[in-house]
């Protein structure tokens, strides 16, 4: 494609990318994302177009290679194309069968993914209702684009909202329809995306004005920018341009976490291909608009999430948080005005602009427009990348999309923001989801991680692992969030072990308020809310572990006993002898089909011998 000179030029390529027909060719389609690669993804790639190859059907059957689909789960699948057929866990033997099958126009049953409750196959993704209960906005794109590929891009309305501004739209009237939409930023705060802009235009340009990806995604279990910027960073691309032009800014950075190397990769292939499409840089589309994007790698920091750190790092300096104010908007990078989003928000920009503000604000709930991105994980039957309305239940989403309990255990909790955020009982579970509603319950969206937890998880485990990981990513600059999170991580092993006392309950919890009310940033602010959370709900945890040395969820192991069922020991295991082989004190004694038992002075609670055993002769109390 030669370099687009004016918006005539990209109407016209549009039109060529797009025919009527387009859409028609059946079309195999393999998710090629970091979670589909470690699954397996790239062997089935190279079988399909082994098999198209030496079957002559280039030009009959289309191939197409593209980011997350969201069902991790399921990883690696394929979806055929038009009519939606899904395989899930596909193996290299049974590609093959599916070239032939869509080469014939056939559906493979055998390989259907299978309803767990009728067992059931089901041909087409989206009756499936990990993806039936969703709206897609943003996820649904990655089905369609190839994120090497500008040109899917476009064919798929691509830069289409750029060009409609950059024909004659003015700069507060993108603004007035970003505020209109009420999106708000789906980084964690919620602030609302065209009131921030609307302040970012005023500041004076003198200097010049920056624009920031937020890309650093370090929550424990969460995903989601990772599979947009894999799978869709046009649309970042995209909506970082309809930034600039509205807000004056003249310079972009998107900070991702070095982890991230396919995403890097492919962002950085889009920056190329823009940039020759003469769609990033100088004269964009032969306008006087002109912007540029750099990618910075961080080098994965959690505090730099945190957005005067992120400046700091994009500077070159230690990822450390800085007062406000001056808010980063006023005085950011190099002393400039500097907006910064994250990614989710970026995508949805482009499709605010082509559908219009009604439209977006008609999915969502008052207050709270628009879907959210959830990594959904845990204990949990269907887990990978969710897109919901905003206002969707929990409930609705552990149990609709998720499937519910993978084991038939009871569902205890659900964890929502990542390690600033806070766990949410069963019995609550009829909360909508939304910025506001989180925070009444004592926990926040965050960047969307969403961990379910079941009648076998430890809520003072929960909060010590939280907190461990709390503690090493303080950067250290305030003492309160330093010895606060060391604090009380030291009080929650303690209570694990048994060795704690009510008095040291009372110690955290006072803890915990102060660094939640005193801290500098967002880290130490937030770092207590798994403590207060799991206070708050979970109380009666903390008690058992602190009066009856008595873990109720048997995770704890320095608080567990455990003993041998001499009946099931020699009826169902014959005594055979392999808790007793697997102990490394030699605490289990015992001959071959005689009874076996466990000293409880020499039993370091190891748990080894649970393992061992296949009879479930084990009892812990």
């Amino acid at each position: 494609m030669k370099r687009l000179c004016t918006i005539e030029d990209f109407n016209t390529l549009r039109t060529e990318l797009s025919p009527p027909d387009a859409g028609q060719i059946p079309t195999i389609v393999i998710p090629a994302s970091t979670c589909s690669q470690a699954s397996g993804a790239n062997d089935l790639i190279r079988i399909a177009k082994r098999e198209l190859l030496g079957r002559g059907l280039v030009g009959r059957i289309g191939l197409r290679i593209t980011g997350c689909h969201g069902f991790c789960q399921m990883e690696p699948n394929v979806l055929i194309e038009p009519e939606g057929v899904f395989y899930p866990k596909v193996t290299m033997d049974n590609m093959a069968r599916i070239v032939e099958s869509v080469s014939r126009g056939v559906v493979l049953e055998d390989l259907l993914y299978c309803d767990p409750g009728t067992g059931k196959p089901i041909a087409k993704a989206m009756d499936i209702p990990f993806f039936a209960w969703q709206v897609r906005t943003i996820l649904g794109q990655n089905e369609k684009v190839d994120p090497t590929r500008i040109g899917t891009y476009i064919a798929e309305g691509g830069y289409k909202a750029l060009s409609d501004v950059l024909a004659g739209r003015e700069a507060d009237e993108v603004i007035g329809e970003i505020k209109e939409s009420g999106l708000r930023g789906r980084g964690g705060a919620g602030f609302p995306t065209g009131l921030k802009w609307e302040m970012f235009a005023s500041q004076p340009n003198n200097r010049g004005k920056f624009l920031v990806c937020n890309a650093d995604e370090g929550d424990p279990g969460a995903y989601m920018d990772r599979a947009v910027l894999e799978g869709n960073p046009h649309s970042i691309i995209e909506g970082m341009l309809i930034g600039a032009f509205a807000t004056g800014a003249s310079k972009g950075f998107v900070y991702v976490r070095n982890e991230y190397p396919l995403a890097i990769k492919n962002f950085g292939t889009a920056l190329r291909q823009a940039r020759k499409l003469g769609l990033l840089g100088e004269r964009i589309l032969g306008t006087g608009f002109s912007f540029d994007i750099d990618i910075v790698r961080g080098a994965g920091a959690f505090v730099c999430g945190e957005e005067t750190a992120l400046i700091r790092s994009i500077e070159g300096k230690m990822g450390e948080p800085r007062q406000r104010p001056p808010f980063p908007i006023e005085k950011g990078i190099e002393g400039k005005p500097t907006a910064i989003n994250n990614v989710e928000t970026w995508a949805n920009i482009p499709v605010i602009l082509r559908k219009g503000a009604g439209q977006f604000r008609a999915v969502g709930v008052e207050g709270n427009t628009g879907t959210k991105i959830f990594s959904l994980v845990g204990k949990i039957r269907n887990t990978g990348l969710v897109e919901v309305p905003m206002g969707m239940t929990i409930a609705d989403i552990v149990d609709k999309i998720g499937g519910g309990p993978e084991d038939g255990v009871p569902i205890k909790a659900v964890q929502t923001g990542g390690p600033s955020g806070g766990c949410i009982p069963a019995n609550q579970f009829s909360l909508p989801v939304s910025f506001d509603s989180l925070a009444a319950a004592g926990s926040i969206m965050g960047s969307g991680g969403m961990i379910v937890m079941d009648a076998n998880t430890c809520m003072v485990d929960v909060a010590k692992y939280f907190m461990s990981f709390m503690k090493d990513e303080s950067c250290g600059k305030c003492f309160v969030c330093r010895k606060g999170t060391q604090r009380m991580h030291e009080i929650l092993d303690d209570i694990s072990k048994g060795q704690s006392s009510l008095e040291q309950l009372s110690l955290l919890e006072e803890l915990a308020v102060i660094a939640r009310d005193t801290s500098l940033c967002g880290l130490g602010q937030t770092a207590p809310n798994t403590v207060l959370g799991t206070l708050r709900y979970f109380r009666d945890e903390y008690i058992a572990h602190i009066e009856q040395r008595k873990c109720p969820a048997h995770v704890c192991r320095q608080l567990n006993t455990y003993r041998i069922d001499p009946d099931i020991c020699v009826l169902r295991g014959h005594g055979c002898g392999a808790c007793r082989r697997a102990c490394p004190e030699e605490a289990i004694s015992g001959e071959l089909k005689h009874p076996h038992r466990i000293d409880a002075s020499l039993c370091c609670k190891c748990g080894l011998c649970l393992h061992a055993c296949r009879f479930n002769a084990i009892i812990v109390e």
